[in-house]
């Protein structure tokens, strides 16, 4: 017959996906919205497509066929009140768990509400009908591509999950009537693996490594499993200040991965096991796929090529796969350390700044202690450097600048452990009240890198950069809070009952950093207030990230330069 399918992407994704989830049975209905996709699937002898003009008889027709066969059954509408038709049949079938998958064809968004004729909103659906929903757009760039691939898998891993269920996907159309596709492009699937199904094997030989985004405190058992596993497979756990894990195969490659002209040899990883939340820490930049453990089961794409979700403890994960054994050809682990010791040898001597009191300071903390960053360029900062075993925390979660000291706080009344913080001043003030809470207790030490700004509008790796001093006056947000006073802070804390310090060279820091991260209990709780240039401040960031080049580094940078950021975004897609 020649060229088959819709020119259209989205379609031709949600086809390509649908065979390798094995849903292969479609009810369609006639109309002019969805022709491009019946089509489409009519000429594709994967599908068996069944006929039903009345869209409330084709859900029910979806619940018998999906009830007799055990296999998910697609639906296919038009626009308009057609939709609306299946309802009845989607409620049987979301209480009788059939996997049923509702795909309605729309026009853009962007025609709802305009009385343009037949385009109703589906954005939401009534709760006892689906138990997901998904709007998949036209795809017109490489975001649209990974928004749509990431939708498209998640409905239809839906299908099955907790004993099944129906599904909605909303399939945004232009009415094309091109069909010049010959082949459907394999598009990416993701597949979800539960404690009763038969486990993936890691390939022989593979480069693994676990990544840790933002952990609660691990206990022994978790720790033992990951050691077991990384033992068997070769692997490393990569961390920064707030994964927790501080087993033997902890490695800490913040600054090795954060080169901006360099990318080292162990950032080429087979498999990336994620785990924890989300991650201020620096991410390696060639992964060839990635497996999430976590007992919520969601599809999350934070690295870009999500393969395997594994709905499970990670302790349950860590031991089934220890238990399958596997062939070590490298110990991934100290290649890891080998090139993460050489590039702290390489680190310049710093100016006066954040990132300089971090390094001094984070192997005096004492083991066991809580520390807790501001977001986000402590957060940063602070993991560049290795310590003790620490317990670091910062608000992640959410990541805004705003609750940090009170986090703190609130650590510091549940252990009598010390704990620290680190905030930038914005991100001090921002949150100041909460020191006069009566409950503050003797164990909290605070220090204030106070550079009059928000840096993190300064440092060469943000946006704003370029625009220099311009950006001080609503970007950086320069001249709050007293302007670097050095009375405002003292006489706030010291008021409240603290020992304040201020300091503002490396000599007055290092004379006071015994009282700020000492083990011993102090009479009153602790704030240092460092008085830093926001220069330096960005000069240090500089200096860390540009350790290490490569040929390979300087070329990206010598295209970046040369096309400026819009030619960059040009060339990309042209490669794509």
């Amino acid at each position: 017959m020649g060229a088959k399918y819709t020119e259209e992407k989205n379609a031709q994704m949600l086809m390509s996906l649908m065979k390798q989830h094995g849903v292969r049975k479609v009810v369609a209905s006639p109309g002019a919205t969805n022709i491009s996709f019946v089509v489409s699937l009519q000429r594709d002898p994967f599908f068996q497509v069944y006929s039903s003009v009345d869209e409330r008889s084709a859900a029910y027709i979806a619940c018998g066929l999906a009830e007799e066969t055990g296999e998910p059954v697609a639906l296919s509408c038009t626009q308009a009140t057609a939709s609306r038709n299946y309802f009845p049949g989607l409620t049987e079938a979301y209480y009788r768990k059939l996997p049923v998958l509702a795909v309605t064809s729309t026009q853009h968004a962007v025609r709802i509400g305009q009385n343009i004729q037949q385009a109703i909103d589906r954005t939401v659906q009534p709760v006892d009908t689906v138990k997901l929903s998904v709007q998949v757009p036209i795809i017109q760039s490489a975001e649209d591509a990974a928004y749509s691939n990431i939708a498209i898998n998640r409905a239809l891993l839906e299908l099955r999950r907790d004993g099944g269920g129906p599904v909605h996907i909303n399939l945004t159309t232009t009415y094309t009537k091109v069909y010049d596709t010959d082949e459907l492009q394999q598009s990416r699937a993701i597949l979800r693996y539960t404690p009763d199904d038969d486990f993936p094997v890691i390939p022989r030989g593979s480069r693994v490594a676990v990544y840790v985004g933002a952990h609660s405190r691990w206990d022994s058992e978790l720790t033992a499993s990951v050691d077991a596993f990384c033992e068997t497979y070769g692997a490393c756990v990569l961390c920064d200040q707030t994964s927790n894990y501080w087993g033997k195969y902890r490695v800490n490659p913040s600054l090795l991965f954060s080169q901006g002209k360099a990318i080292a040899s162990a950032e080429n990883i087979d498999i990336l096991i994620h785990i924890g939340h989300t991650s201020g820490g620096s991410v390696p930049r060639r992964i060839k796929e990635t497996w999430r453990v976590n007992l919520d089961g969601e599809v999350r794409d934070t690295f870009g090529c999500l393969k395997n979700v594994f709905e499970m403890s990670e302790q349950r994960f860590f031991e089934t796969y220890a238990g399958m054994g596997g062939e070590r050809v490298s110990n991934f682990r100290d290649e890891c350390m080998r090139e993460v010791d050489a590039i702290m040898e390489k680190i310049p001597d710093l100016p006066f700044s954040n990132a300089w009191m971090a390094q001094q300071t984070m192997p005096l903390f004492p083991e066991e202690s809580i520390v807790h960053m501001g977001i986000y360029n402590s957060l940063r900062t602070w993991s560049l450097f290795e310590g003790n075993s620490i317990r670091g925390y910062c608000n992640t979660g959410g990541f805004g600048i705003d609750g940090g000291v009170s986090s703190l706080l609130g650590a510091s009344l549940g252990t009598d452990a010390p704990c620290f913080g680190v905030f930038g001043d914005l991100a001090f003030f921002y949150d100041m009240n909460a020191l006069g809470n009566r409950h503050v207790g003797n164990n909290l030490r605070i220090l204030i890198v106070n550079n009059g700004c928000g840096v993190e509008f300064k440092n060469h790796i943000n946006r704003a950069y370029p625009l220099g001093e311009e950006a001080d006056a609503y970007v950086s947000a320069r001249g709050h809070y007293g302007h670097q006073s050095r009375d405002l802070v003292r006489h706030f804390a010291e008021d409240l009952g603290f020992e304040y310090r201020g300091v503002e060279n490396k000599e007055e820091y290092l004379s006071v950093i015994d009282m700020l991260t000492s083990p011993e209990p102090r009479v009153r709780p602790v704030l240092v207030e460092a008085f830093v240039r926001p220069e330096d401040d960005t000069e240090a960031l500089r200096l860390l990230y540009g350790i290490e080049e490569s040929a390979m580094g300087n070329a990206k940078a010598a295209i970046k330069s040369a096309l400026g950021e819009k030619g960059v975004r040009a060339l990309k897609g042209l490669i794509r």
